[in-house]
């Protein structure tokens, strides 16, 4: 490296007299100096990149220089700032995209066997749920190929068939995100809200094409629809939609608030309505107005949007149903519990939330099989 160099840019301009030349010194100060504050701005992306791989600095093997930017003495400088250790100079940084590009292309050609390139989905792909928002089936920044599943179920009675809305993006809403498409599973036996269960799997390929089934586990009835656009984006579109969602992030989180309030609102007055019906006359009239004008407070309460409103009303119905159920059990000389089906302090998950295409979420690992969710009764 040379601390100067003479910068000789022939013909930037003319006039009357003639052609201009550029022609001065410039040392490696001064040109530090001028490119000072575009080194500070890598640094974000190098941090992000980290966090989002869930990595700390000492986690790295070697950083590979990209770009004839990076032979700036103060890159690598910078570099082994970040990192505590001097780049990996193996490769020629203005060639290092394109031999990146060739190896690729022989791993999808088949040509290159014993090489394995891991990319990653740019955003966050979900689908719709009830209250219009996004729930994630694979997050942001996961290695491809990469096939997950969820169980979901019907969002009221007797439900017949369920719409799919695939999204893509970071935001909690779903008109906020991209839409990738739509599908629709029927045939879906009648049961009561919560019974079915529909298996959503994503899968993503090493090409990056997405594969997005829905099937009913009773019938083994199925829909699926392929998507080859999910990872087309440009660097600028990505960049845009996480921006956004971090702008938004503070609003986001208290639209979902609100939005969970209500479906755990709705959840908790079903179940409640069908476990005053299942308990019929062991209920004593009186108990069971109380109870009934509760219900109607919290439905009310759940239209507007007054979050403190509906998580008091919310709290007020547990407490009234609680009161009765241990007063029924105090009937029968047994420990108070959660009766008819009516979800209590020992199932915390009663306020799972029915998608507003007919879904409702619950936790499942990679087989499928139903792990926690709403509590019902069989």
């Amino acid at each position: 490296t040379v601390m100067e160099t003479e910068v000789n840019l022939p013909y930037v301009t003319a006039d009357a007299s003639g052609p201009k030349h550029l022609v001065m010194k410039l040392s490696r100060a001064k040109f530090e100096q001028i490119t000072e504050d575009l080194l500070k701005r890598a640094e974000t992306p190098f941090n992000a990149a980290l966090k989002d791989a869930g990595l700390s600095a000492s986690d790295l093997d070697e950083v590979v220089l990209v770009g004839g930017s990076t032979r700036m003495p103060m890159v690598q400088q910078l570099v082994e700032k970040l990192t505590g250790k001097a780049p990996h100079k193996g490769v020629n940084p203005d060639e290092v995209v394109a031999v990146g590009a060739a190896i690729q292309a022989g791993v999808l050609g088949g040509e290159v066997k014993d090489v394995l390139l891991l990319d990653v989905t740019p955003l966050t792909l979900g689908i719709e749920t009830l209250g219009a928002v996004m729930t994630p089936m694979i997050e942001r920044n996961t290695t491809i190929p990469v096939r997950k599943n969820e169980v979901f179920s019907t969002a009221a009675d007797n439900q017949t068939a369920v719409d799919i809305h695939i999204l893509q993006g970071e935001r909690t809403m779903a008109n906020d995100n991209m839409s990738l498409g739509r599908f629709r599973l029927e045939g879906i036996p009648p049961a009561p809200r919560g019974i079915p269960q529909v298996e959503v799997t994503f899968d993503i390929d090493a090409n990056g094409i997405l594969n997005v089934t829905a099937k009913d586990k009773a019938t083994g009835k199925e829909q699926k629809i392929t998507i080859t656009a999910s990872t087309n984006l440009s660097e600028n579109d990505i960049d845009q939609m996480v921006k956004q969602a971090q702008q938004n992030k503070a609003e986001d989180e208290k639209r979902r608030e609100l939005i969970n309030a209500k479906n755990n609102a709705d959840s908790l007055a079903y179940q409640t309505e069908k476990t005053l019906k299942d308990l019929g006359d062991k209920v004593p009239a009186n108990e069971k107005s109380n109870i009934e004008a509760e219900i109607n407070s919290l439905r009310e309460a759940a239209q507007s949007d007054d979050l403190n409103r509906i998580k008091k009303q919310t709290e007020t119905l547990q407490n009234a149903f609680h009161a009765l159920s241990q007063q029924l059990y105090a009937q029968e000389g047994q420990p108070a519990g959660a009766p008819g089906g009516m979800p209590g302090a020992d199932f915390p998950n009663y306020g799972g939330q029915p998608s507003g295409n007919g879904s409702r979420p619950k936790d499942t690992d990679e087989e499928g099989e139903v792990l926690e969710g709403e509590f019902t009764e069989n």
